[in-house]
């Protein structure tokens, strides 16, 4: 077995040599958190990233996790973004010409997170009658999605 100087790892609690005997993995996961935080340490000195005094903590750990993305990511990362406004937008469409009850309690529902019985409620009937009228709105907006050229 292994002896382990806990100076080396805990210098801060004990001041002086301080040997025990470990076993072979408490012995491994020691040395391999040590290393891991000396690389951290060295990533910190490296890109100059120590604690800011005009940002709240973890800025520095920011910098250092996540890699800076690449023109490509960036190009994709606003595709998308555009694509998700543009279905957002034909969404609204659709729902806009649903009946106004369905238009109502579809946004209610699924924009606001609504439950159908604070729905029920807000309106001023049951449960099932929201329920229903869900369902075919939405068995509406499946035929607008069929009909792509309607949604333009």
């Amino acid at each position: 077995m292994p002896q382990i100087n806990l100076k080396k790892y805990y210098y801060y609690l004990y001041p002086k040599d301080t040997f025990i005997e470990v076993s072979d993995e408490v012995a491994e996961a020691l040395l391999a958190l040590h290393r891991a935080e000396e690389a951290r340490n060295g990533k910190i000195r490296y890109h100059k990233a120590y604690y800011s005094l005009d940002c709240d903590d973890g800025i520095e750990n920011h910098i250092l996790d996540e890699p800076v993305p690449s023109p490509e990511q960036i190009m994709m990362e606003k595709e998308e973004e555009r694509l998700r406004q543009l279905m957002f937008k034909r969404l609204l469409k659709a729902v806009a010409r649903l009946p106004p009850a369905q238009a109502r309690r579809i946004h209610q529902r699924y924009l606001l997170g609504m439950s159908v019985k604070e729905i029920a409620r807000a309106d001023g009937v049951e449960t099932g009658t929201v329920y229903q009228t869900l369902r075919s709105g939405l068995k509406r907006l499946q035929k607008f999605d069929r009909r792509k050229e309607e949604w333009a």
